[in-house]
This record gives structure tokens, sequence and C-alpha cells, in this order.
């Protein structure tokens, strides 16, 4: 018996998976829309996370994720159907193709603006502020990017340059772009933006625990963080597209973002430093009450003791009224208005919100015995 053990083959290349899409019957189910839609559950899992973290409501922001695919969704085709019309529009072509989504072409900027009109409508519904969603939202729309990215594998689309490294991509010869024919293996480009997309992730989580990244910073350095990376990236890959000034429009695209990005960065720090607090807002529940507020309470609503002292029809003064000026003859007639009976000779007594008697001083002078106490005959004769 041999004591070699078999070679194992390693693949200089990342292999092409060999069907995009399986049958259910007469139902296909497309690898491509698989991970669209698993990404947006991701992204939106992520997202909750953060929002329910800050004392946001899990309910709202479910709502206003129903409102932001759907406008994401629309939009990203949309962008994509303009950027690139000579796919649909023109002699030979058919522009019944624009609406087949399912064959790819989504337009990530679309998508992003799109969506955030929808989660704005949303927003304003529910009351609650718009930027606070964005960032908690910011690291979600990236998780989304990077699961949804692998569907352009499954398509085998949207790769780079050809290149001889072991982690190349395979490419049937069906899907190679006119002038590769002879070269196998391109850049991965959907794998380059996934794992960037991961660090940019890890990038707003991160500094949105050390800083405080409020009033959309998180987002910005979202929108930031990727079209660093989509600069470099989009210039890899060989697609036909429109190209301005010698560079592809959606490097142009991500050059003004990152600048406008990071300018709103700037700006909102020095503006409105710090995170707004959301857990007072139509999303994350009741407000809480202030001090001021529950000093109000306590100002509005009287207790047993005001009220007991306070009731004239036991007998006792008004409040902010002065005792002093209550005759005696009052507090009889208040103490028989309640069913007591006043004993000459001695105090009349009324029963207060607790059930307990309070006695009811007759008006005294400053040498008036209390009731109930013996009145002594002073030895001096009375005084002037």
């Amino acid at each position: 018996m041999s004591s070699q053990l078999p070679a194992v083959i390693v693949p200089a290349f990342i292999p092409s998976p060999s069907q995009g899409v399986w049958h259910l019957g007469p139902l296909p189910l497309r690898a491509y829309a698989i991970c669209i839609l698993i990404g947006i559950f991701a992204g939106y899992w992520l997202g909750r996370k953060r929002w329910v973290a800050r004392g946001g409501s899990a309910e709202v922001l479910a709502d206003v994720i129903m409102w932001a695919v759907p406008f994401g969704l629309v939009g990203a085709r949309i962008y994509h159907v303009i950027t690139d019309a000579e796919l649909y529009f023109g002699e030979g072509k058919h522009p019944i193709d624009a609406l087949k989504i399912w064959h790819g072409g989504l337009g990530i900027w679309g998508a992003v603006g799109f969506g955030a009109l929808g989660a704005w409508i949303a927003c304003r519904r529910h009351k609650v502020p718009f930027l606070a969603v964005a960032d908690a939202m910011a690291p979600g729309i990236a998780l989304a990017q990077v699961v949804g990215r692998f569907g352009n594998y499954f398509n085998q689309e949207l790769f780079g340059r050809p290149t001889n490294h072991w982690w190349g991509l395979e490419i049937d010869p069906a899907h190679r772009p006119d002038g590769f024919q002879d070269f196998g293996t391109f850049h991965p480009t959907f794998l380059y933006e996934a794992l960037w997309n991961l660090g940019v992730i890890a990038l707003v989580i991160l500094a949105g625990r050390r800083f405080k990244l409020g009033h959309g910073r998180a987002f910005a350095l979202y929108v930031a963080g990727y079209t660093a990376g989509r600069a470099w990236i989009e210039n890899l890959r060989i697609d036909t597209v429109n190209e301005f000034g010698g560079l592809r429009l959606n490097v142009w695209t991500s050059l003004i973002l990152f600048v406008l990005a990071v300018a709103f960065f700037v700006v909102s720090a020095r503006l409105r430093p710090g995170i707004e607090d959301i857990s007072g807002t139509a999303g994350g529940g009741e407000p809480t009450a202030t001090a001021t507020d529950a000093a109000s309470s306590s100002n509005d609503v009287p207790s047993d003791e005001t009220a007991a002292t306070s009731n004239p029809s036991a007998g006792l003064p008004a409040a902010g009224s002065d005792p002093s000026t209550t005759e005696p003859h009052e507090a009889a007639a208040g103490a028989s208005a309640t069913g007591t009976t006043v004993p000459a000779g001695t105090s009349a007594t009324a029963s207060d919100a607790s059930g307990a008697t309070a006695p009811i001083l007759e008006e005294t002078g400053p040498h008036s015995p209390l009731p109930g106490e013996e009145v002594k005959a002073d030895p001096a004769g009375p005084r002037d």
C-alpha cells in the first residue's frame, strides 16, 4: 500500500457558478433576485438592532423599510436605464427589456436616492427624525450591498480586466465582452466591492462607538467610505458604459458624492455636535417625563391633604385663604353640613379624604385657650 497521499488539486482561479436560475415547476428562482432579497433582510436586521438600541420603535422602522425598499428598487432600475439607455433604446433594441430587472442592472445611486425619498416620506408620517433613521441604517445598507453583489457573480457580469492571479474569476465565453474572448479569468470586482463594504460596515460601527455620529454623520461616513472604494473598483471594470473626460460615469458620481459627504460630515460636526435623542419621539415610545413636567403635574393635581384642607364643605378654609378670617359660626356650619355634631364648648372636626378626623380650630387670640384646655383666672386681672 502506498504511503503517499493523493494530491489535492487547488484551482488557480475562482470558478463561476454553473447556473444562476433554478426552476420550481413553472416558477423560475433566480439567484440574482435571491441575493437582492437576502441583502435587504440582512440590512434591515442590522439597522433594526441599531435603531432599537438607540430607543427607537422596531415597528416604526419596519414601516419605514416598507416605504424605502420599493422606492429603492424602482430608483435603482431607473438610474440604470437612464445611464445605459443605449442598451434598451435605438435601432435593434427592445425597450421592453428595460422592465426585465431579473436580468441585472440596478444602479446603487438610484437605489439610495429613491430609497431615501421613500424613507423620508415614512419618517414624516411617523414624526421621527429622518437623519437618525439614516444613521441607524447606514451599515445595514452596506451589508445589503455585500450580499447583493453576489448576484453579479451568478450572472457573470460586472467583472474587471483580465488577470492571471489565483483569485481571478473564471468567466464563460458566452459572457465575455468583445475583444476579450481569448481571456479566461478576470478581476472579481464583485468580490472586491463586497470585501470593501465589509470594511465600511466596520468603520461606521466602530467610529459610531468612539464618536457621537448623529444628525446624519454616520450615513455621510458610509457614503464617503463606499464612494472611495467604488471609484477605484469602477476603473477596473470593462463593461461598456458612458464616459466623460476619460472617466466612467460612475467614477465621476463617486468623486462628487465623496466630496459632498465629507463636506456634510464636517459642517454637521461643527453645527450640530453630539447625537439626537429619539427615545421621546413617535418612533421611540412615549416621551419620558422631565423634572419640569413632574413639578407641573404635582402643582396641577392636589394631594389628599391639600384636598382635605381646601374643602369648604368640610368646614375648612379654601386653599389660599387666610384661616384667621374664618368665623367660628362658619366652622360650626361646615361641621353641621357634614353631619358632625359639635357639642358646646368643643371644637368641630371634619373627615379628610383618608377618613381620619381633623380638628377644626376656632379663632383664638394670643391668650385664648386651646380646645379642651381648662380656663384659669389671671391673677393679675384683665389687661388693657
